[in-house]
C-alpha cells in the first residue's frame, strides 16, 4: 500500500458519503459515520482519505495522550500539565484491527510491577492514540463483542478506564468514530448502531462512464501516487479551507424553533427510539449550514439531516431493511412554514467540485456542487478500492438461479409462502464446554465471564488471579529477603485466571422444502419458526447456514455466514414440492460441516432439522440393494450421530393423525425432538437445555418399531 492516501476529492461519486464525513470533519459532536455497503465501493478509500482534510491539532509536548495545551486533562496520566504552548500536530486516524486485543485497545498495565513497585507502569492503547481524532473500524460487524462493550463505554463517557485487581488508570477519549460494513456478512449490535450518528448506503454505479472513470482514476493512482496527488492538491487545499471556514461559522449558525420542530416531528413520525435521534439530526442540520455558508437552518437542511441520521435507527430486528420512506419524510416537514431567509451579502462558498478537472480528463470531479449540499436520492456511485474490485459484487436480494433438476423432479414446484410472525424461542445450546468465538449461546472458556480457576499464563498476562498469584508467591518471601510489608512477586509466580462465559456457534439448518411440507399454511409455520430461529441466532452471534432438501436432491442454499439477512432472504424465496430426500439432506448436512470443521475448528455446530420425519426418495447414490429412503436416512442420522454433532428436530407434523417419524429421526440423531408449538420460550413445555437430553416419547420406541417402520 502506498504511503501517498488517495485523494478524498478524487473519488468518484459517493456523494453522500463524502457529505456524512465532512459533516463531520465540520463538527464532530455529529457523532461518526457507518458506512455501508458491498465490496470495492471506496469505503475505506474514503474514510482514510479524510484525514488529510481534518485541521491540526494543538497538543501538550510529550503527552501520549494528547492533551489540549489550553484545557489539559486533570486525570492524565502523563500530567499534571500545566497551561502553556503547545505543539501542532496533524489529526490522527487510527485503525481497529477486527481482531485486536482488549489491551491493544484500552492499553496494557504492567501488573508485575504494579504489585511489587506500587506503580502505575501503563502503556497507551489505540483509544488514547485515537483522542481528538478518528477512531476507524474497518468490518465493525466483525469486531468482537467485548470490544465492543469497551467502544459504547469510552464513546458514552469521553473517557477510558483500565482497571486491574484494584489498580485503575483512566485517561480522555474523545473520537470521532467511523466505520464500515458489509452487510452480507452479518449485521451490527443495535446498541452500537446507534452510537453512528449517521449512516451512508453505498452501491456501485451501474452506469458505465462513471465506471470507466473510477478505473482510471485507479489506475492513474497506481501508477504514480505521488504525482496523481500533486494533480488533486488544488482541490484538496479547497476543501480543507471550507472546513476551516465552516468550523468558524458554526457557532454564529441559529438553530430556530420551526426548524427544532420539524426535528422533533420528523423522529416522532418514524417513531425512532430515544432522544439520540433528535440531537443528532439538529447537530447535523446545523454544520449542513455551516457547510453551505449561511447562519441559519433550512428545510433542506432538516430533510438531508433525516436522510442521514434516521435510517439505521428505525431498524426493529435485522430482517427489517434499512432505510427511510421520503415521501412520508416531505409530507411531515410539508406541515411547517419555512424559515425567513436571512440576507446572503456574499455569494456561498465553492466547492471543491467547481472547479476544473485536476485529472485532465475534460470534467470536473463528481460532488457537491457548491454551497448547498445536493439531495441524493438515486443510489450512490462507486470509487473501487482497486481495479479488480470495481466490477459488480454479488447480489444476494435478486432473485436467485432457477433450482437445479435434481430439486425439481417429482411433483410440481410451487410458489414461496410468506413467513408467519416470528417469536422468542428457546434456548438450543451445544453441550459440553468449548473455547470457541465470544457470543451468547454454549458453554466456553472465555476471555470474559466468571472466574472459574487459574493457570500459568501462556503469553502476555490479561487477566489477573490475585488469590493464586498471593498463593503462588507466600511460600517463597523468606528465601526471597522479604523486608516490608508487601509481597516480593516474580514472574513465575503471576497466576491468569480461567474464565467461563459463553461462545457462538455455527447453526447449521436443515430445512425440509418438499410437497409434504407444501401445504400453504403448515410451510408458513415452519418459515416463521425458522424465521425465530434466525433471529436467536443473530442475537447470540452465531453464524448459520441453510440446506434445502425436496425432489430428489439436497442444495446448499446459504454457505455458512455471519449474515442472518441473507439467510432470512433465501428462506422467504424458498420454493416447495416434490418427494422428500431426507437422507440428501442429511449428508449434505456432514459434508458441509467436515468442510466448515476444517475451516473453523473451534467454532462447535449444531444442526437443527426441520422436518416432519417423512423419507419418500433416497437422493443419494450407493447404497445396499433394496435400501428404503428411510433406513438410508436413519444410516445418514446415526453418522452424524456418531461423530458428535449437536443437533435437534423440529417436528413439523400437524394433525389429528401423526406417524412420529420426527422423533424416530431424533433418536437417530440422539437428538431431542420439539415441535412447532413447542419452540416457542412461552410455551408450557420444559426449556430445551441441552440438545442432547433424550426425549421420552422417542426412548420409549423399540428397535423393531424403529425398523418396521
Amino acid at each position: 500500500m502506498s504511503s501517498v492516501p488517495f485523494p478524498f476529492t478524487a473519488v468518484v461519486g459517493q456523494t453522500d458519503l463524502r457529505l456524512a464525513l465532512l459533516l463531520n470533519a465540520v463538527s464532530p459532536a455529529v457523532g461518526g459515520v457507518l458506512v455501508r455497503g458491498e465490496k470495492g465501493t471506496a469505503k475505506s478509500t474514503a474514510v482514510r482519505a479524510l484525514s488529510a482534510l481534518l485541521p491540526q491539532v494543538d497538543v501538550v509536548p510529550g503527552c501520549r495522550f494528547s492533551c489540549a495545551p489550553g484545557a489539559p486533562d486533570p486525570a492524565c496520566p502523563d500530567g499534571p500539565h500545566e497551561p502553556g504552548a503547545g505543539a501542532a500536530r496533524p489529526a490522527r486516524m487510527v485503525e481497529l484491527p477486527v481482531g485486536a486485543s482488549e489491551d491493544r485497545l484500552v492499553g496494557a498495565l504492567d501488573i508485575e510491577r504494579a504489585l511489587s513497585e506500587g506503580v502505575k507502569a501503563f502503556e497507551p492503547g489505540l483509544l488514547a492514540d485515537a483522542h481528538r481524532g478518528i477512531l476507524y473500524v474497518d468490518e465493525v460487524n466483525l469486531l468482537h463483542d467485548h470490544l465492543i462493550d469497551l467502544l459504547l463505554d469510552a464513546a458514552a463517557m469521553g473517557a477510558s478506564y483500565v482497571e486491574r485487581e484494584g489498580v485503575s488508570v483512566r485517561h480522555a477519549a474523545r473520537f470521532l468514530l467511523v466505520g464500515t460494513m458489509n452487510p452480507e456478512e452479518g449485521e451490527l449490535r443495535p446498541q452500537l448502531l446507534d452510537r453512528f450518528g449517521l449512516t451512508v448506503e453505498v452501491a456501485a454505479s451501474r452506469e458505465p462512464a462513471q465506471r470507466v472513470e473510477v478505473v482510471r482514476r485507479r489506475l492513474a493512482y497506481e501508477d504514480d501516487p505521488a504525482a496523481f496527488a500533486i494533480r488533486w492538491a488544488d482541490e484538496e487545499h479547497e476543501v480543507r479551507a471550507r472546513v476551516v471556514a465552516a468550523r468558524a461559522l458554526l457557532p454564529q449558525v441559529s438553530l430556530g424553533d420551526t426548524a427544532l420542530l420539524q426535528i422533533a416531528a420528523a423522529c416522532a413520525g418514524f417513531e425512532v427510539d430515544g432522544m439520540r435521534a433528535d440531537i443528532v439530526m439538529a447537530r447535523t442540520a446545523t454544520a449542513l449550514a455551516a457547510w453551505a455558508g449561511r447562519t441559519s437552518v433550512r428545510k433542506e437542511d432538516v430533510r438531508q439531516a433525516a436522510l442521514l441520521a434516521l435510517p439505521h435507527r428505525r431498524r426493529r430486528n435485522p430482517f427489517d431493511a434499512p432505510g427511510l420512506d421520503e415521501e412520508m419524510l416531505d409530507r411531515i416537514l410539508d406541515g411547517f412554514p419555512d424559515e425567513e431567509p436571512e440576507p446572503e451579502p456574499d455569494p456561498e462558498p465553492q466547492g471543491p467540485d467547481d472547479g476544473g478537472d485536476g485529472d485532465g480528463d475534460g470534467g470536473g470531479p463528481d460532488g457537491d456542487g457548491g454551497g448547498v449540499p445536493p439531495q441524493h436520492d438515486g443510489p450512490p456511485d462507486q470509487e473501487a478500492d482497486s481495479p479488480e474490485a470495481a466490477p459488480d459484487a454479488p447480489d444476494t436480494t435478486r432473485e436467485d438461479a432457477p433450482q437445479p433438476s435434481a430439486q425439481g423432479s417429482g411433483a410440481a414446484e410451487q410458489a414461496p409462502v410468506a413467513a408467519a410472525e416470528p417469536f422468542r424461542t428457546k434456548v438450543l445450546s451445544v453441550p459440553g464446554l468449548g473455547e470457541g468465538a465470544a457470543g451468547r449461546r454454549s458453554r466456553a472458556r472465555t476471555a470474559h465471564g466468571r472466574t472459574t480457576g487459574s493457570q500459568r499464563p501462556r503469553g502476555h498476562l490479561t487477566k489477573l488471579h490475585l488469590a493464586a498469584t498471593v498463593h503462588a508467591a507466600a511460600p517463597h518471601q523468606k528465601a526471597r529477603g522479604r523486608a516490608g510489608r508487601g509481597l516480593v512477586i516474580r514472574k513465575d509466580d503471576l497466576r491468569q485466571a480461567t474464565r467461563e462465559g459463553r461462545e457462538g456457534n455455527l447453526v447449521l439448518f436443515v430445512v425440509d422444502a418438499s410437497g409434504s411440507m407444501a401445504a400453504r399454511q403448515r410451510m408458513g409455520a415452519v418459515k416463521g419458526a425458522v424465521m425465530s430461529l434466525l433471529l436467536d441466532a443473530y442475537q447470540r452471534r452465531d453464524k448459520v447456514g441453510l440446506i434445502t432438501f425436496r425432489g430428489s436432491g439436497a442444495e446448499l442454499a446459504l454457505p455458512p455466514t455471519s449474515s442472518v439477512d441473507a439467510a432470512a432472504a433465501r428462506l422467504e424465496r424458498l420454493p416447495t414440492g416434490g418427494r422428500t430426500p431426507l437422507a440428501a439432506g442429511l449428508l449434505k448436512a456432514h459434508e458441509v460441516l467436515r468442510v466448515e470443521r476444517l475451516r473453523d475448528p473451534s467454532r462447535r455446530p449444531l444442526l437443527v432439522v426441520v422436518t416432519d420425519g417423512r423419507a419418500t426418495s433416497a437422493g443419494v447414490p450407493g447404497g445396499r440393494p433394496g435400501d428404503t429412503p428411510r433406513e438410508l436416512s436413519g444410516r445418514s442420522a446415526r453418522l452424524l450421530a456418531s461423530e458428535g454433532i449437536a443437533s435437534v428436530v423440529v417436528d413439523c407434523e400437524s394433525g389429528p393423525v401423526r406417524l412420529g417419524l420426527a422423533g424416530v429421526l431424533a433418536a437417530d440423531l440422539g437428538a431431542p425432538a420439539v415441535t412447532l408449538d413447542g419452540l416457542r420460550a412461552d410455551s408450557l413445555a420444559g426449556l430445551v437445555k441441552n440438545v442432547r437430553t433424550a426425549v421420552t416419547h422417542t426412548a420409549s420406541l423399540d428397535s423393531v418399531s424403529r425398523r418396521a417402520a
